[in-house]
């Protein structure tokens, strides 16, 4: 890992390079809530699928999560300081623009990069994500009282256990995760979502309940393309060969 500072915050990230012969292309991946790079893109053999194309492969532990410094007050976290984050490792590692992929809450960072920053951006990749971009979050308290519960056990709702387990299973701060939580409530609106230029695909699995409505989505930014991911569920979806093999498609193929 490296580290770098970042708007006050110590920022986690691995920069790899590409095996084989170099696109120049270099690719930042953001992972979603409860998550970090190496659970996300590294297990997930992402990061190999990535550098094998030919590909530099950056990724960061978003604020709050991973190897990056905790906040415990939800000021410290927004998406616009969390996008404000990328565009500082950016400027770090001198890398002027970018392919960039997000995954559920990585796909939200990723989303006001590429309609407030297009110039930074080759393409924008949404993994996980439906229309939630653009509509308040109605579990979000939910997610912020499974973070605060005393223990799993005490936990009985379907979607709060397995947020809870997911976050333990990285070994989160949950403090962190639920300030975060109630931080990263902006919404894009339905006219800025429209305006989005940089090419996009919109990637989901078909069982994906959090992710239900992406074709309307997709339907919502011009020119942007659709990738579904057969029988996969929000989880699943993210390793998943398709996934992969589709990403790599769009991106030889975009301009």
């Amino acid at each position: 890992m490296e580290f770098f500072q970042s708007q006050g915050a110590r920022i986690a990230f691995v920069d790899l390079p590409p095996s084989g012969e170099d696109r120049d292309e270099p690719i930042v991946l953001i992972h979603g809530f409860a998550s970090n790079h190496a659970v996300n893109w590294g297990s997930t053999l992402w990061t190999q699928t990535l550098t094998r194309d030919g590909r530099r492969v950056i990724a960061l532990d978003n604020r709050g999560h991973g190897q990056s410094e905790k906040f415990h007050d939800a000021a410290s976290y927004s998406l616009l300081r969390m996008a404000g984050d990328v565009l500082a490792l950016m400027d770090h590692l001198g890398v002027a623009s970018a392919d960039v992929m997000g995954y559920s809450m990585g796909a939200r960072i990723t989303s006001f990069l590429a309609a407030d920053h297009p110039g930074r951006l080759r393409s924008a990749i949404f993994g996980g994500l439906g229309m939630r971009l653009l509509t308040s979050d109605p579990n979000y308290l939910a997610i912020v009282e499974a973070m605060e519960a005393p223990s799993l056990d005490a936990l009985t709702d379907p979607l709060q256990r397995t947020f809870r387990a997911f976050a333990e299973q990285t070994k989160s701060d949950l403090a962190a995760l639920a300030a975060c939580m109630r931080g990263t409530r902006e919404l894009l609106t339905v006219e800025e979502a429209a305006a989005i230029r940089v090419p996009v695909l919109v990637a989901a699995g078909t069982r994906d309940p959090l992710a239900r409505d992406y074709k309307e989505l997709a339907e919502l930014i011009s020119g942007a393309q659709l990738l579904e991911i057969p029988n996969r569920d929000h989880n699943l979806a993210v390793g998943d060969k398709v996934y992969k093999q589709g990403v790599l498609e769009f991106l030889r193929r975009r301009p």
